[in-house]
């Protein structure tokens, strides 16, 4: 049975990764970053949520050891900080340091286990990868430099068999996007600009995911994948 470490795996688009995996036959490590999270997972046979803090090494670290074989890395733990938070220099480094740095820190950390099964690892960048927002500096500076990680990667440990791609999700129905969704005048732009016309699914993001997993993506490792319903084509 492949199984796959999942970061941010107990809630939003991490839980649909985690949950999609598991339909499939994968055994999956789904890291929640508070107790709370991992009281609040529905439990499933093939996952085991375990608390994980990808800005803690030796958190990372445990988390792995519950992996004795390791396939695939999906990277799903991010933040946004609101209110101009990230418009301070705490806030903004706190961003990239969970986002960006958190990223490169469990690619790292897993990077002989992946070697070992010719695995591979799927980042989260976002639609904000490709262009800034005048709300969130430190989030869409993070999600681009993890484009370009994705891209780094992927050149270096092409070698060790390890193929390293990167969904960038548009606006997915989840949580943390609610009051969003619930306010008309704010959600009415973005379902007029999305071509598919309506907002994406946790579900939306884990399918592409499995593909970039699977064996059908065996020669594909670079890329990063929009999975926004079109909105960046307009």
């Amino acid at each position: 049975m492949k199984t796959a470490l999942v970061t941010g795996g107990t809630r939003g688009i991490g839980e649909g990764v985690s949950r999609a995996l598991a339909a499939e036959g994968w055994s999956v490590v789904a890291g929640g970053v508070s107790q709370a999270e991992i009281d609040g997972f529905a439990p499933h046979e093939r996952i085991t949520p375990v608390l994980l803090d990808v800005t803690d090494d030796a958190s990372v670290a445990a988390a792995l050891d519950r992996c004795p074989r390791l396939d695939a890395v999906v990277n799903c733990a991010g933040i946004i900080l609101r209110d101009g938070v990230e418009f301070t220099v705490e806030g903004f480094r706190k961003t990239v340091e969970v986002n960006l740095v958190g990223t490169m820190r469990v690619c790292l950390a897993a990077k002989e286990r992946l070697a070992a099964s010719n695995g591979a690892v799927v980042n989260t960048a976002s639609m904000l990868s490709y262009f800034g927002s005048p709300f969130a500096p430190g989030y869409s500076a993070s999600k681009g430099g993890v484009a370009q990680l994705t891209k780094s990667l992927a050149a270096a440990w092409a070698k060790d068999g390890i193929r390293v791609n990167a969904v960038a999700p548009g606006w997915i129905a989840t949580e943390l996007t609610k009051p969003l969704q619930a306010d008309p005048a704010r959600s009415k732009p973005i379902i007029d600009r999305t071509p598919m016309g309506r907002w994406g699914t946790p579900n939306d993001v884990a399918g592409a995911v499995l593909m970039l997993l699977s064996d059908h993506a065996g020669f594909v490792t670079g890329t990063v994948l929009p999975v926004d319903g079109g909105y960046l084509t307009l």
